[in-house]
């Protein structure tokens, strides 16, 4: 009986193999791109407390905006809450300055404590009052988050649904998108949530400081400068931290994406037949034991700091005291009035640890929340808008392109250029080529997907670019070689692509049958209402050949009157291929255009088309073109049938 290779270093404690090897001797990890989650760092490590400060006011206007937007009320209630709760702070220091005050001066008897009621039960009651104002504004900040999420999530998600397809080819265009799906929305609400907190910070310091300074104003500046080293330290702390984490950063999303291929499903064949197990583990040590080490030095310069800190600022206490003492000695301040300071330094401390605490927060999520508005803005700016003079679209007659050209951004040459051709109603239309000739861009350009760059496609006569886009697309039904998969029941998956409130089950069913998918969905658990998506519970999965069924069930059940099918039957066996393209061409009246390598399934095709480098190189029928003076198409159909017959078949243009 074999056992399991030992992995190097298990079981040591301190030492692995990854240790022994010099940094400078280990061969540089790649360059990993910025993170989503990460892409300001830089800019807060960089940036200073009193560069922070300076960007209060158009940090909160912007929170606060944003919180008022999704709602007036809860946001207004959650700011006004907030300030009640630090007028009764001052209400509360203020009255139990004047008990103490009254029991100093008379003394701890039963007539001094019956004179000081008045102030004690106001005292009390402000607390009180305090602590239900508090939990007010926290139940007044949970019910913003859930509104916040729900009108920037929607926003986005209308914005990037109607953006164009070709916006996903501008330069750093997904990116943005995933820095603003991923964590702009995740920050909006935090960021409201955040700036409340920050006023509710403030509010306390101003609350206590407006406390001292009607009981003592002598004494505010000292309660000032005992409480700024609390606020440098903090800001220092979460400074290096920040600093930290940018440098650490990249270290740890590859020790993720290693960790991610060592403990994974879709990686685990793999990683077991080529034999992995060791150089990934390896290469896992190495960033662990780095990882490791920059988190031991991390440890020990928070500690350094957060030491420093409480030398400074118990050294600055101690300075209070000191003139505290002072000023109660030479008979400047009564006893009462001091120990009302003393609380107030207590409370003042705490408010300012909120107040950084949640500054850093605010500016951090600011600059991702401004990402996701950014962001959003681009979309609006490039979607078009519905023209009132748009002409609706009727069902396809007659398509020409006429002289089109389609550019991508950043590239060199154009994908198709200078294409002419004319579709007719009732034809089967078949676009064949190379990889990269350009014929998806044309099924992409039919589809409305695409605008041309140069040239015009006539709809009926009319131009495409004055036709209202919804009617036109109402027309069209793509199969695309990209297809997704829905974590949909096998039903919706079907039913998906048509807008309607009710489904007719016979119709589903038929277009099923029509893409020799029923069979196969009557099999599954709970047939049509089967969950396709295994990280559900009761979930199912299907191959790609299955999958590709039920696609094309879902062409048929939309039932437009112009199928444009790319690569329709690449992961299908033979005979679902077969019975896919007769139902394809069994509906008179429909124009269905084919984008496929396999030349057997356009041999009957009403025209062809041949693409080479973006060109329309001939067109014509499956007998034309094997007498073509291009040979493109003949050279690919006899390399294609030379491989079922096993000998080369005769090249009609020598006969």
């Amino acid at each position: 009986m074999t056992t399991a290779p030992t992995r190097p270093g298990a079981g040591s404690t301190s030492e692995s193999k990854a240790a022994e090897i010099p940094a400078q001797a280990r061969k540089p990890a790649p360059e990993l791109a910025p993170s989503p989650w990460h892409q300001h760092l830089e800019d807060l490590a960089k940036t200073g407390f009193w560069t922070i400060a300076r960007r209060i006011p158009a940090l909160v206007g912007y929170a606060l905006r944003l919180g008022w937007k999704a709602s007036p009320r809860g946001t207004a209630t959650a700011v006004a809450l907030t300030l009640a709760a630090g007028l009764m702070t001052t209400l509360g220091l203020l009255a139990g300055t004047a008990a103490l005050r009254t029991l100093f001066s008379a003394g701890f008897s039963t007539e001094a404590v019956r004179a000081a009621g008045p102030s004690l039960i106001l005292g009390a009651a402000a607390v009180m009052v305090r602590g239900g104002l508090t939990v007010a504004a926290g139940y007044a900040q949970a019910r913003l988050t859930p509104l916040i999420n729900y009108r920037v999530e929607l926003d986005l998600f209308q914005a990037t649904t109607a953006v164009p397809l070709s916006a996903f080819d501008q330069a750093g265009f997904a990116e943005d998108m995933h820095r603003a799906r991923d964590r702009g929305t995740f920050e909006a609400a935090g960021l409201v949530d955040s700036t409340v907190n920050l006023v509710t910070g403030v509010v306390g310091v101003v609350a206590t400081a407006a406390a001292v300074a009607i009981i003592e104003p002598l004494l505010l500046p000292c309660l000032l400068l005992s409480s700024l080293p609390t606020a440098i330290t903090a800001m220092r702390m979460a400074r290096r931290e920040y600093a930290a984490m940018l440098a650490r950063i990249t270290r740890r999303r590859r020790m993720w994406t290693l960790g991610f291929l060592m403990a994974s499903k879709h990686t685990a064949a793999e990683l077991r037949t080529y034999q992995m197990r060791e150089p990934l583990l390896e290469q896992y040590e190495q960033s662990m034991t780095d990882e490791t080490t920059a988190h031991m030095r991390l440890a020990r310069q928070q500690t350094l700091s957060r030491l420093t800190g409480m030398i400074t600022g118990g050294g600055a206490m101690f300075g209070l005291y000191v003139v505290l003492a002072w000023m109660l000695t030479s008979g400047d301040i009564p006893l009462a009035a001091a120990a009302a300071t003393y609380l107030a330094v207590v409370q003042a401390r705490t408010s300012l640890n909120t107040a950084v605490f949640a500054l850093n927060q605010v500016y951090e999520r600011t600059l991702y929340v401004g990402d996701m508005r950014d962001f959003v803005s681009r979309c609006h700016d490039i979607t078009p808008t519905s023209a009132k003079d748009t002409i609706v679209a009727g069902p396809p007659e007659r398509i020409l392109f006429d002289t089109v050209s389609l550019s991508y951004p950043d590239t060199d040459r154009p994908a198709v250029e200078t294409v002419s051709f004319t579709i007719e109603s009732g034809q089967v239309i078949a676009l064949v080529g190379e990889n990269g000739s350009g014929k998806s861009t044309v099924s992409k350009l039919l589809a409305g997907l695409y605008q041309p760059t140069s040239g015009r496609i006539l709809w009926n006569g009319v131009d495409t670019t004055l036709l209202d886009p919804a009617a036109r697309s109402g027309h069209i039904a793509v199969m695309s070689q990209d297809w997704w998969r829905f974590p949909f029941t096998a039903g919706a998956n079907i039913t998906i692509g048509r807008r309607q409130d009710s489904h007719d089950q016979r119709q589903v069913e038929a277009a099923a049958v029509a893409a020799v998918a029923h069979d196969m969905i009557t099999e599954l658990p709970d047939g049509y209402d089967t969950l396709l998506d295994r990280e559900y519970q009761g979930g199912q999965e299907l191959s790609s050949g299955q999958w590709q069924r039920l696609i094309a069930a879902r062409l048929f059940y939309r039932d437009a009157p112009l199928l444009i099918c790319d690569e329709p039957s690449a992961s299908m066996d033979p005979r679902a291929e077969h019975a896919l393209f007769q139902q394809l061409t069994a509906r008179p009246g429909r124009i269905v255009v084919l984008v496929t390598h396999r030349l057997a399934n356009v041999k009957t095709a009403d025209l062809i088309l041949v693409m080479v480098k973006g060109h329309l190189v001939a067109a014509g029928t499956h007998d034309q073109l094997m007498r073509h003076p291009d040979d493109t198409y003949r050279t690919l159909w006899i390399m294609q049938a030379s491989g079922y017959l096993g000998t080369e078949p005769a090249d009609p243009a020598q006969q």
